[in-house]
């Protein structure tokens, strides 16, 4: 493979981290002395990736920079970019002066466009997502027997991704022959007598129990790059007296989707997921981790 076929990875980290207590993107893990955000660097970069675009908020530039960075392998690329809240066309700056939260994962991914050549691999910064994502996403792209115009997912069993301190939410995919045709969006998912529940359009409704998640490991093409500007426009036309409303990456996709003009191949994983959501988790997720990738 060569590095003009390899996938840029971008990683999503310009959240407040509220439920955490702030700064969750550069909070070290006990034991390992990483952050998750680090050991996904790490994997793609032994997956093949040498380019990661960091897309962030100013409060952690400083820690990036002077901590995190200089612990990356030296040849891995890094580009920094801040996603403000400003960052609208000039007509919606009315909105943004109105806003405290970030626009969502849809326009942190805009931001990242101009340092973004063809195709990305699109992860969070929070989870932890294993190295064999990274191989599967790479493979994906550099496969010369396959359509590499096509995107990718890879997708983990709700079972795995569940919390011990309650329910989560989750999108739940939909599937046809290894494509994905729908995410839905469940909320506070949580194991019952009878398997899983989860609340979809206001209704609770049994979730099988091999069902597929996604969890924001995405492969993407330069085509959603093309559509996530005019999108976002008619995103901030159709909600501009909601200031708390977020243009999310999975509404991009699904409506590319449904327009006909992208497939994407669903990859399942055998490896864990593991997030944080909120500090109390730090130590617990971290223990798992650590034994992970040394015991």
């Amino acid at each position: 493979m060569t590095s003009a076929e390899l996938p840029t990875l971008v990683v999503l980290a310009g959240g407040l981290g509220t439920r955490f207590g702030g700064g969750k993107q550069v909070a070290e893990l006990p034991k390992i002395g990483r952050t998750i955000m680090e050991l996904s660097i790490e994997d793609a970069y032994a997956a093949g990736v040498r380019h990661a675009v960091l897309v962030i908020n100013e409060t952690v530039r400083p820690v990036i920079e002077r901590v995190i960075i200089p612990r990356l392998p030296k040849s891995m690329k890094v580009d920094l970019v801040e996603q403000s809240i400003d960052m609208v066309p000039s007509r919606f700056k009315n909105i943004a002066d109105k806003r405290t939260k970030p626009w969502g994962t849809g326009h942190a991914l805009l931001c990242a466009k101009p340092f973004i050549d063809g195709n990305a691999i699109v992860i969070t910064a929070d989870d932890y997502y294993g190295a064999g994502a990274f191989v599967q996403l790479c493979a994906h792209f550099c496969n010369t027997d396959q359509n590499t115009s096509e995107m990718a997912i890879v997708a983990y069993p709700l079972t795995q991704t569940m919390s011990e301190l309650g329910g989560v939410n989750r999108g739940i995919c939909a599937l046809s022959e290894n494509y994905l045709t729908q995410v839905h969006e469940y909320l506070n998912i949580r194991q019952v007598d009878e398997g899983y529940v989860g609340v979809f359009n206001n209704v609770e409704r049994l979730i099988e129990e091999d069902s597929l998640v996604s969890m924001t490991c995405w492969g993407v093409t330069q085509s959603v790059f093309d559509k996530l500007e005019p999108q976002f426009d008619q995103f901030l036309e159709s909600h501009d007296s909601d200031v708390k409303k977020e243009y999310y990456l999975p509404d991009c996709i699904q409506h590319m989707i449904n327009l006909g003009r992208a497939t994407v191949r669903v990859y399942t994983t055998k490896d864990e997921w593991f997030g944080v959501t909120y500090k109390e988790e730090l130590d617990s997720v971290a223990g798992k981790i650590y034994e992970l990738r040394h015991g």
